[in-house]
């Protein structure tokens, strides 16, 4: 059962739209309702079944907000649901999964070495791969008009799959 579920970001005003952010991005419209206090270097909400963390450490160090929740709660790795972009996805694709390869992405990197242990779930959230730019300034710029004009409805299908997710587990 899914007791912790995490989106990763990064906090201020220039990282707010850009691909990276589509944990948070995520965040505030599922969860536009919902209040969050600061704890363990993030936002979290207990207002629900499930608790929910926007850690604000910065993606490459998520992992030290995502410890002290979990440690603080007495959660399990396997207990926990981080909502992140994915570079092998293309734009629009949503995968859940269990576990599995890290594949470059420094905030599960973060999570998995602070835990000692990558057996946590995953909603990835497929951003494409840049052709020409590097991915460090792909990942940190903003969505294409095309990507802004369908970002509602992926966020909407998302929404959907996630509820259906979290009825299994």
């Amino acid at each position: 059962m899914i007791k912790l579920i995490v989106f990763l970001g990064n906090p201020g005003k220039q990282y707010e739209n850009t691909r990276h952010n589509i944990g948070f991005i995520f965040c505030d419209y599922k969860y536009k309702d919902i209040s969050f206090q600061k704890k363990f270097n993030a936002l979290f909400s207990t207002s629900l079944e499930y608790k929910l963390l926007k850690p604000q450490t910065f993606m490459n160090n998520s992992g030290e907000a995502v410890q002290k929740a979990l440690s603080f709660f007495s959660l399990k790795a396997d207990e926990l649901l981080i909502i992140h972009d994915d570079l092998e996805l293309s734009f629009g694709e949503i995968r859940i999964q269990k576990g599995g390869g890290l594949k470059g992405h420094n905030g599960l990197k973060s999570i998995s070495n602070f835990l000692n242990n990558d057996n946590f779930y995953r909603l990835r959230f497929g951003i494409g791969r840049p052709q020409h730019n590097n991915v460090a300034s792909y990942v940190l710029s903003s969505f294409s008009s095309d990507e802004k004009a369908i970002l509602p409805l992926y966020l909407e299908k998302a929404a959907n799959q996630l509820d259906a997710f979290l009825k299994t587990v």
